[in-house]
């Protein structure tokens, strides 16, 4: 599952070679807003060579997600992470300010699911989203996922998305 596609957007494993558009993605203060703030360089490299090792490990991970032109639009992946001393395994999906606004997050939020419960045949997925971040609660809802409850990560008030097969 190296590659996929939807609609409007083409979506392949991440790898080395996307470090510079993730390095850019990440240094994007509004786009960092809910991620957790602005990411160095050495940061991104970091969380590259994490996300990279996921794959190898679960055979499932982030993928660079592009506009049909080619153009880099962000990243969005199914990976596992610690959630309260629980292994859980989420949807994730961060998109450039000029792909905000136009669906691309429910489009890439539905494929996800659909590889996770369907293709992976996981028993559920979660979606972690900071109690302010509208947009993302309404991505998860629109895609079928359920409040489950809140919690604190790392300092941040978050609210917990459940979809189950």
């Amino acid at each position: 599952m190296d590659h996929f596609s939807t609609d409007r957007l083409t979506a392949e494993r991440l790898r080395e070679d996307h470090l510079a558009d993730l390095v850019a993605l990440h240094h994007d203060a509004e786009v960092s807003r809910y991620l957790g703030g602005v990411r160095t360089p050495e940061v991104t490299k970091a969380y590259l060579a994490t996300n990279m090792a996921h794959w190898d490990q679960h055979g499932f991970g982030l993928w660079t997600v592009r506009a049909k032109d080619g153009a880099f639009a962000g990243r969005a992946g199914i990976r596992h992470i610690l959630v309260d001393d629980v292994d859980e395994i989420e949807i994730a999906y961060a998109f450039k300010r000029e792909f905000w606004g136009q669906g691309f997050a429910s489009e890439i939020a539905t494929a996800l699911t659909d590889i996770g419960l369907l293709q992976l045949a996981l028993p559920s997925l979660i979606g972690i989203v900071y109690i302010g971040n509208a947009a993302s609660r309404r991505v998860l809802e629109k895609s079928n996922y359920l409040l489950e409850r809140s919690t604190n990560r790392h300092g941040n008030d978050v609210v917990i998305y459940r979809i189950r097969r």
